[in-house]
This record gives C-alpha cells, structure tokens and sequence, in this order.
C-alpha cells in the first residue's frame, strides 16, 4: 500500500507512475475523498471541543446557580452530540471508502525500470545454457508424459475438473524428487524452511495485495472467511504481520513448498494445453525481509538463486526485467526467468522473482528496529521469488531430456532424490 501523505505531497510523481504502469487507478478521485474525509474529521474535531466547552459550562452555571441557563447549555451540548453522531458516521464511511480505493493503487516502479507498455517491451538481462537440439521429432509433454504412464489429464478432469492434473509412479517420484531437491538448495543456500498452511485468511491476502484486487482469482471456502493460498508467498509474507523484528537480523531468508490454487479468471485461452497454466500446481516459494538499503541486492541474490536451480538441472533459460506495463500489482521490479521449452519453440516464465519494498510491509505492518541506526521503527522491505514452480520445471526435466525411444533421462541432480534411478521408460 502506498503512502498516503506521501500521494498527497507527490500527486504529479503518482500520476505519472500510473500512467507508466498503464493502470486506471486515478490520483485525483483519492485527493477528493481524502480532503473530504479530512474535513470531516476537523469539523468532528471541532464540535467535541464546542461540546467540551459546553459541558463544563454546565458545571459552573449549576454552582452559580443559574438553572435555567444550564438547561440551556445541556441542550445545546445533547444538539451538538446528535450533530457529532451524523458526521463521525460520515467520516467513517469516508474513511472506509478512502481506504479501499487506496488499497487497489498499485506499487510504484523503481526508477531501474525499464518503461514498456506490456511484456514485448520487457528487457532480456541474460540468456544462459544452449536449448537442445534433437535428431527426431520432439514431443511436446502433454503428449510424452501421458504415453510414459505419468501425467493423466483425463484423470485430473475425472476428479476435479478441465486444468486439473494425476500424476502416477515416475511421474510422482519426479515431483517429489524436485521439491526435495529445490528446498534443498535452498537450506544450502541460508533459507530457512517452513511448512505453511494451504488456507490464509482475508488478512493475510490483503496483506500481499491479493485481496481485494484479485478476488475473482481466488478460490473461497464457502461460509468462512478462508482462501486457498495461490502461492507460499503468502503465508510466509504473514509469518510477521504486526510484529517489529530486529534490523540486526535482517534479512530473513525464507522458503516453503506448497500446493498453490488460481482460479486463472484473467488467463482466459492462454496455455490451454499441459501443465503451464493449470488450477492447481505445486511450488517451493523464497520470502526475504529486509532493510530498505540492501533490499535491491537482495532481489538480486533471490534472482541468481532460482537461476541456480536451473543450472543445476542444466535447464536453458533466460532472465528477463519486466517493463512499467507488465509488472505485477504488489511489484517495485520484478525479474522473470523464462525456461526452454521445446513445445513451444520458446522460452515460458518459470520463475518470478520481485522487490515489493514496503509496499506490503505497509499493509501489513511489518516493520523493523535499530536503535544503531534510527530511533523508533520503520516498514521492512518484503521480497518473493518462485524458485521454482514445480510443474513447469517437471514439463521442462522431460522435454529437454527425452530420447528418441520416448524415454527420458533424469538430470543426475535429481538422482540421489529418486533411488539412483537413471531413466525413466513407458511401463511394459
């Protein structure tokens, strides 16, 4: 959430900064009901210290003995009350309403940014590793993995519904062995991890800016005030909501597996085939707090540790800054890294990683102290990063490894996670 002294003292920058990041939410309409709910709140402030003064009014004129005259003044301060009660129930619903129309402004890009107007303006940062080439007719993994025995999309269908997907025997292994993997790459690498609930509450996804913006991608528990999470981001981000933590520990380096579940209501006709945009899909998520000084570094450091994995993996993949246009609603920068895919003869986004600043630290409240360097407390930097979405590394793993035969060889990274086993073949 953005600042709101800092919108009225800066509405030009503002205005500007929507216009970059080709969204409609309009400084001007928030100054109109933000002085309005500030003079509400000044004639409110007003008529209780008329009513202040008029109440000890009363006392002195019944010492006196001026009866007639204190009734006088203990009407006029029951007409002040009743005049108070009508503004205070203005002002709160001027404040509700300033509230949640500054809860859909979206972050401001860092000056870094490249300026664009959707993701054909995005930057390429770095492209490393060479696709594979093949000798034969690759297949694409929505029809490998099914002619394996270890996707089952009519399966998926069967139990839940279209985007739903059953994985079997090797191809379970192969998920599993990528979690595993991932999470251990990440211990390795300082993050601690957690295993998060698969529910979070409206607090929570307002927290990330999920809510209310992005309501229609969730999916609700009925009668409770419940959401399955879309990603571990959430939850993590949350671990710290409305508490103070020690700059002297910053950063924190988090990290969690979890299943995550999108609606996908604004990705209506993309990706229709396969396991790239599915409702329901599994994913190890890094989570850093930190000081508004390193938190750039920090989104750098998050960058190259996705990359790692898929180095690791000897995955071909690119890195990419995403332009004013195409960043995401709680992002101050945000890179992608897109993996090879030989179905698609392209490279598709695999991993997301973003520096929020205290864009969600302000929603919230998360902030942090050192007495070393400032007194009081200020909002932390939050960060997030995919690193990786499982089911687009498991595409990935099996279109860039198959063979000829319709097998597919098992990067040795992951061996150690699935018994020492080699290959993965059709079932005899």
């Amino acid at each position: 959430m953005l600042d709101a002294k800092f919108i009225r003292d800066n509405a030009k920058l503002i205005k500007k900064a929507m216009s970059t990041r080709k969204d409609d939410w309009d400084v001007d309409t928030f100054m109109v009901l933000d002085e309005k709910r500030r003079k509400t709140i000044s004639k409110v402030e007003a008529l209780q210290a008329k009513r202040n003064d008029a109440s000890k009014s009363i006392g002195q004129l019944m010492a006196q003995g001026q009866t007639e005259e204190a009734e006088v003044a203990k009407k006029a301060v029951r007409d002040v009350n009743e005049e108070i009660a009508q503004h205070e129930s203005a002002m709160k619903h001027l404040e509700e309403e300033t509230a949640r129309y500054l809860s859909m402004a979206p972050n401001l890009p860092d000056e870094s940014v490249p300026v664009g107007n959707d993701e054909t303006d995005n930057v390429e940062v770095r492209r490393v590793g060479t696709p594979p080439t093949f000798d034969f007719e690759p297949q694409a993994h929505w029809d490998l993995g099914p002619a394996l025995g270890i996707i089952d999309f009519e399966r998926g269908v069967k139990l839940a519904q279209a985007k739903f997907v059953v994985l079997s025997g090797d191809g379970a292994r192969l998920e599993r062995a990528l979690m595993n993997f991932m999470l251990e790459e990440h211990h390795k690498a300082g993050f601690m991890e957690w295993w998060p609930p698969s529910l979070a509450n409206t607090e929570s996804l307002f927290a990330t800016g999920n809510l209310p913006k992005f309501a229609d991608d969730l999916y609700k528990i009925v009668d409770h005030e419940l959401y399955l999470i879309p990603t571990a981001e959430v939850p993590l981000t949350n671990l710290h909501r409305d508490e103070v933590l020690e700059g002297s520990r910053l950063p924190y380096r988090y990290c969690a597996f979890s299943q995550c579940f999108r609606e996908e209501a604004g990705a209506a006709g993309r990706d229709t085939r396969g396991m790239i945009r599915v409702h329901q899909f599994d994913k190890v998520e890094m989570v850093k707090f930190a000081t508004p000084e390193t938190s750039m570094d920090e989104l750098e450091s998050m960058t190259h540790q996705a990359e790692h994995v898929l180095e690791e993996l000897g995955l071909a993949y690119r890195t990419i800054v995403l332009c004013t246009g195409d960043m995401g609603f709680a992002s101050a920068k945000t890179y992608d890294i897109e993996v090879w895919l030989p179905s698609y003869g392209e490279y598709k986004e695999i991993s997301s990683c973003s520096n929020c600043r205290d864009f969600q630290a302000r929603r919230a409240n998360i902030k942090y102290r050192d007495p070393s360097q400032f007194k009081g407390s200020r909002y932390v930097h939050t960060l997030n990063g995919s690193g990786l979405a499982i089911g687009r590394t498991f595409a990935a793993v099996i279109e860039n490894y198959q063979q000829e035969d319709g097998s597919v060889v098992i990067p040795e990274v992951l061996r150690p996670y699935m018994g020492g086993q080699e290959l993965i073949v059709a079932p005899a």
